[in-house]
């Protein structure tokens, strides 16, 4: 067995301001490797921010929003994520990160798993949810597992843990370690959601349960300043309250590995594993599978990052 450190972000993004992102962004995997974490996860679309005016109903705040949140999304050859490759090469740390993908027109909700050396392997979420589509394309997916020298990694975002599909197929990939991404739970009051938060955790637990797999979910703080509008309808009431800030990490009998830091709170979750250095097997030993897309194995170095 072999024991590894990791971190789990727990933050507000820099919403819909990618450059302030990414000097987060990069600031935080300087934290964990400092720490004597081995890998780092982000929350889902944690740049530039998950775009939360999806549920507020007025065609203003979407037209304006959509612009914004369009101009500060990533590309995946750009020099943004390029920059992040190089502060985990440098600081000799594996990243997961969530983000919004730029390519021409479309959005994509994708996952970027960075190594030691600074590749980079990218996913795109297949199948968004249908608000999430009015932000964000559909695309052929594909699973996001990579073998590391830290044992096994897999990657999705948010919902996709709901999809009993594609919890199966990740299964079969045998993952030693697994970044449940999740985008923060804020509620939108017309909704009966107020249990958004205890559903999504218990979905990583159950991830980490049904996979015999460590499982890291990391979660961004959402509080309502900056999204809070009014009901002209019911103005005593606000469209969205704040949540998030809840993340944890589990073992694969579904046990917190560490003390969670109060809800709201900004800062690292760090936990110990221990991790089998060979692959789980049933009948026979897993295959080795590299999926998505590697985007860039040898990052150059970056200077300023510009803003999209």
């Amino acid at each position: 067995m072999s024991r590894i450190r990791v971190a789990a972000v727990q933050a507000e993004p820099k919403w819909l301001n990618l450059s302030a992102g990414v000097e987060q962004t990069i600031g935080y995997i300087e934290q964990a490797a400092d720490g004597g974490a081995g890998l780092v996860a982000f929350p889902e679309t944690f740049l530039p921010g998950f775009p939360w005016w999806m549920w507020l109903n007025s065609v203003d705040w979407g037209g304006e929003f959509l612009a914004r949140y369009r101009a500060n999304a990533l590309t995946a050859d750009g020099p943004e994520l390029r920059a992040i490759a190089y502060a985990a090469r440098r600081k000799g740390i594996h990243v997961s990160v969530g983000f919004a993908e730029r390519a021409g027109d479309e959005i994509f909700m994708s996952q970027a798993l960075i190594d030691t050396n600074g590749t980079i392997t990218v996913v795109r979420k297949a199948e968004p949810t249908g608000l999430e589509r009015t932000v964000f394309n559909t695309s052929d997916g594909g699973l996001l597992v990579r073998d590391t020298e830290l044992g096994r990694i897999g990657v999705l975002g948010g919902t996709d843990h709901l999809r009993a599909d594609l919890r199966a197929r990740m299964h079969e990939q045998r993952e030693q370690i697994h970044v449940a991404a999740w985008p923060g739970f804020t509620v939108y009051y017309g909704e009966d959601k107020e249990w958004g938060g205890d559903l999504d955790t218990a979905a990583s637990v159950r991830y980490a349960m049904d996979g015999s797999t460590h499982v890291i979910a990391p979660v961004a703080v959402v509080p309502v300043a900056g999204w809070e509008v009014v009901d002209a309808r019911m103005p005593d009431r606000r469209l969205l309250r704040g949540g998030g800030g809840v993340s944890r990490v589990f073992g694969p009998g579904g046990l917190e590995l560490a003390a969670p830091l109060a809800e709201g709170q900004e800062g690292l979750l760090f936990a110990d594993l221990e991790v089998g250095r060979a692959l789980r097997t049933i009948g026979e030993r897993a295959p080795r599978v590299t999926s998505g897309r590697v985007v860039r194995r040898e990052p150059v170095r970056a200077g300023a990052v510009e803003s999209a």
